[in-house]
């Protein structure tokens, strides 16, 4: 690879050894340098490519901790690396486009990637996110440190069985794949089944991403969530202006305040 593939600099403030690595594909070389300016100036190591195809070189000889992708590149696009890298690592990846399109948007997030930006966008902005990404695995860590030493049971509601412990789902006693943020999302509902839950405390619980990260991360994911769970007697409702909750369907539910609660058919066409 030479040195106008790729350009990679470690942060003269601010990194450590336990520097995470950052690799950037993005044909635009104002957009990558100034990613790139961007990251390194807040301590991590970057590695910026013009190609994908460059980037998917690197990675599978030595992997990076989270990557970036435009869509729209010299050879394979966003996509075609995106589902690459996900036969052979879960590490995070962040999808950048230039068109605004929710059929772009659910593209990315159904071949793995963890969220998505439209450009233009503030770099600061996707800083901040890569920060609530590096949070989440953090906490996710953590918590399967906990889990080892402490092995959650199986919870059910309805004909819905969730296992933590093994990480799997099932509907009637056939196990359903859902990726790890879908997971996340069902357990989380799970242990607040019949309760509201905030599209908030869901963000800063499951992503750890703060209120002032915009993302429709959390809507995306319960969409297909609920296709993926359609055939159970267990449907995650929306209550109107707040957020969601998982509950047996026809069962009796006290109001909900704020919001009104929309059945999944509703909240789809809402």
């Amino acid at each position: 690879m030479d040195a106008a593939t790729a350009t990679v600099t470690t942060a003269t403030t601010a990194t450590t050894a336990a520097a995470k690595r950052i690799y950037i594909a993005d044909d635009e070389t104002n957009i990558r340098e100034a990613i790139q300016t961007f990251l390194e100036n807040d301590g991590y190591e970057v590695c910026a490519f013009a190609t994908g195809d460059a980037l998917l070189e690197q990675f599978q000889a030595d992997p990076a901790d989270l990557c970036i992708l435009d869509v729209m590149m010299p050879g394979s696009n966003g996509f075609t690396i995106c589902k690459e890298i996900r036969k052979i690592s879960t590490v995070p990846i962040i999808m950048l486009t230039a068109r605004d399109s929710d059929l772009d948007y659910a593209t990315g997030l159904s071949l793995g990637s963890d969220d998505y930006f439209t450009k233009p966008f503030s770099a600061m902005a996707l800083v901040m996110r890569v920060k609530a990404i590096f949070r989440r695995i953090e906490f996710d860590t953590a918590q399967a440190a906990a889990s080892a030493r402490v092995r959650p049971q199986p919870q059910t509601l309805g004909d819905l069985m969730v296992d933590p412990g093994n990480k799997t789902a099932e509907v009637k006693g056939r196990q359903i794949d859902l990726t790890p943020n879908e997971f996340n999302l069902l357990c989380y509902l799970m242990e607040n089944s019949e309760a509201a839950i905030s599209r908030a405390e869901l963000l800063e619980s499951l992503w750890g991403f703060g209120s002032e990260v915009e993302t429709r991360a959390v809507d995306d994911t319960v969409r297909r969530l609920r296709k993926k769970i359609a055939g159970s007697t267990v449907s995650v409702d929306t209550v109107w202006g707040y957020g969601f909750r998982l509950k047996v369907k026809d069962a009796p539910h006290d109001k909900i305040t704020p919001g009104v609660i929309l059945s999944e058919e509703e909240a789809d066409h809402a």
